[in-house]
């Protein structure tokens, strides 16, 4: 005899399938919860690395301002020193200039001329004096120009005095002064210098000494 199955065994089979689906439904939103807090908790941990990092970069950015004020000061001491350095030396160079200055003076001067007055402002000197002629005065500038120690020369002035003396004519120059590159008297003086300490003098021999006035008078007797 045939057993046949009365119960509603579609509608328990539909509502099974309704519980597998609402129960995977829950499964799959808990797998999503638990991946979006991972999610925030990885996120979270980056934003704390990056704030780190920042932190410890504006560190050293502190640190590195300190180190580039100090340098800066370090680099206005030094330039105050190079300053101080470079009027001392212009100071001494001045110094040797003069004295370079006032024997160029004397050496280009010819005779038939006489300074009267002199002013130096910075690297230009002011020359008056008297001159017998215009000839004396343009010799006078070309020993000037032809000079180590004294640049172009310009002639401010000249005029006939119509006086009784030697030199009736007056004249004034500005002159643009000026180093030589290198002085080679200097050096040719230094250089000759120790050669002539070095250098022995010659002296005669003992032998090749001439004979006494005794020994000739003696080898005559």
């Amino acid at each position: 005899m045939a057993h046949v199955n009365l119960l509603p065994w579609r509608a328990e089979r539909r509502k099974q399938r309704e519980r597998e689906f609402y129960m995977q439904l829950g499964a799959a939103f808990v797998i999503a919860v638990l991946l979006l807090l991972l999610w925030i908790f990885w996120m979270n941990q980056r934003i704390d690395n990056q704030n780190d990092r920042n932190a410890y970069l504006q560190t050293e950015i502190k640190q590195l301002d300190v180190r580039i004020a100090k340098i800066k000061d370090l680099e206005k001491v030094r330039e105050h020193l190079l300053a101080r350095k470079q009027i001392i030396e212009q100071l001494q160079a001045d110094r040797s200039q003069m004295v370079h200055l006032f024997d160029e003076l004397v050496k280009t001067i010819p005779a038939s001329a006489r300074l009267t007055a002199l002013k130096q402002s910075g690297q230009s000197m002011s020359l008056d004096g008297v001159a017998q002629s215009n000839a004396s005065v343009a010799e006078y500038m070309r020993n000037i120009e032809a000079s180590p120690w004294m640049g172009h020369a310009d002639l401010r002035k000249t005029e006939n005095t119509h006086d009784a003396t030697r030199m009736p004519y007056a004249f004034g120059l500005n002159v643009s002064l000026s180093r030589p590159k290198t002085n080679e008297a200097d050096a040719d003086k230094t250089t000759a210098e120790p050669a002539a300490a070095s250098s022995p003098v010659a002296r005669p021999s003992p032998a090749a000494a001439p004979p006494s006035a005794a020994a000739r008078g003696g080898a005559g007797s």
